[in-house]
């Protein structure tokens, strides 16, 4: 397989005949102040969140509806330009980027709720709206958007790499609450696939088919999403481990015994100490288990009974309750600001931040193993996750001039990646594949990744949506 550097150079040879200027021209003629060449936004709407190479794209331009996205895109089209759809930035894998040039479409100013079915727990929002301010849209319908990645990321892009987050034990990935897309496909028409019916027969998913597309198929501009019921009760708090083992262990256990906990989270004993030095907390210095509950008070009373005889049972505990709001509010804040909390262990280090998911009757034996290679190779590196439904994270801190250590964080990111298909899991849980985990893809799906290579072809012969990602050809 050819390696991604090569393949991006044979893409930009075969795509010489692109009039880039053209296009520059007519989208500054017709958006105005509202496209822009500027090298400095035009980094930002590159990669910049981790260790990939900023390749920023040939303008941008600010989208307000599904028909300005549409008319930049039948431009581009006629013109064989790429376009890269943005969000907010947040995504880790190289998503953004424009190896090949071309145009990035922000849609952050397209962030309005457009529609809200209380009765029927569903809402029709544009791409640009985050996941805070749609929660603080609903908040009075007693309604609320479950999916909770960490960072305010924007629908549009969470729905692109199939986000899930803290969350998704209980209340699933984008997957399963988008109920319907706004859609702009490649040739610059606009399609609506699904709707506010929570089940159908009706033709292909298309829905589905677009959700963890990355941009490479279309671009999405409006969503319907299912919402959920506030819960009538929450408690929560922290539980320590003796070791990531035993930690991992009481996860399964509660998984396999059916308790419906709606979040539950790993930090290493590295993370604890990060996280208690950036956002002054006290917690023991050893792999801890974060956990929130959901349900009637009654219920959230019992399943945190029943938790905190599991933790005891493996070595764990005391599990300390966090019942007050705020206290809550504090313990998940520490958890979200883990990235910062852990780039704080080396506030002059680049870092490269990693995921995998293994099912989860494999999660203990798998963190473990990263863990011991963590050891071996003297990385300063947390580890956190959504480990519920067998994610988690990786978050190394490498000096990015020093190509020996670059090398050897690069091999570590490959066996971990290897390591959880091996054992029937996936590259990536939820960052998704973007440039980083391209050349992992042929090995996870064989010859499945021909069958998604023939509906990239099929619908974008071209290549201009998001070219570079997913695909290690494309």
């Amino acid at each position: 397989m050819p390696d991604l550097a090569s393949t991006m150079d044979q893409l930009k040879a075969s795509n010489q005949n692109s009039d880039i200027d053209a296009v520059v021209s007519k989208l500054r003629e017709r958006f105005q102040d509202r496209f822009s060449t500027s090298m400095a936004l035009r980094e930002q709407h590159g990669h910049t969140t981790t260790w990939l190479k900023n390749q920023p794209p040939d303008g941008v331009v600010f989208a307000e509806s599904t028909e300005d996205v549409a008319e930049v895109v039948r431009l581009c089209a006629e013109h064989k330009v790429p376009v890269i759809a943005f969000g907010t930035g947040s995504s880790l894998e190289g998503h953004l980027n424009a190896p090949l040039g071309g145009i990035s479409i922000d849609l952050s100013r397209m962030n309005r709720v457009l529609e809200v079915n209380a009765e029927d727990l569903d809402c029709r929002v544009e791409a640009g709206v985050t996941r805070k301010d749609l929660n603080s849209y609903i908040r009075d319908t007693g309604l609320f958007f479950p999916i909770d990645p960490g960072a305010n990321a924007s629908i549009g892009g969470m729905a692109a790499t199939r986000a899930s987050g803290t969350n998704a034990v209980r209340y699933g990935t984008m997957k399963d609450v988008v109920l319907g897309l706004t859609v702009v496909t490649p040739q610059g028409k606009v399609v609506r696939t699904g709707g506010r019916a929570k089940k159908s027969s009706a033709g292909y998913d298309l829905t589905r088919l677009y959700i963890g597309s990355e941009g490479t198929l279309g671009i999405i501009t409006e969503l319907t999403l299912r919402l959920s019921g506030q819960p009538e009760a929450i408690s929560g708090g922290v539980c320590p481990f003796p070791d990531v083992q035993s930690a991992c262990n009481a996860v399964i256990a509660t998984i396999q015994m059916g308790i419906p906990v709606a979040r539950i989270e790993l930090l290493d004993e590295m993370q604890v100490r990060a996280c208690n030095a950036y956002s002054k907390m006290d917690l023991a210095e050893t792999p801890t288990l974060f956990l929130e509950f959901h349900g009637s008070e009654a219920g959230v009373r019992e399943q945190s009974e029943t938790f905190s005889a599991i933790a005891e049972d493996l070595g764990g505990g005391p599990f300390k309750w966090a019942t007050a709001a705020e206290e809550r509010t504090r313990l998940w804040s520490a958890r979200h600001d883990a990235y910062w909390a852990g780039k704080g262990l080396k506030p002059d280090a680049d870092i490269m931040v990693t995921d995998v998911c293994v099912p989860i009757s494999r999660l203990a034996e798998c963190v473990t193993s990263t863990a011991e290679d963590i050891r071996e190779n003297g990385f300063l590196a947390p580890i956190v996750g959504h480990v519920g439904d067998g994610n988690f994270h990786v978050q190394i801190l490498v000096d990015l001039s020093n190509e020996e250590e670059v090398r050897k964080t690069e091999a570590f990111v490959e066996r971990l990646a290897i390591r959880a298909i091996e054992v029937g899991g996936t590259c990536t849980g939820e960052h998704g594949v973007g440039q980083g985990k391209a050349k992992y893809l042929r090995r996870e799906h064989g010859d499945a990744l021909d069958v998604m290579q023939a509906v990239k072809q099929a619908m974008d012969p071209d290549n201009i949506m998001n070219p570079g990602k997913i695909l290690p050809q494309s």
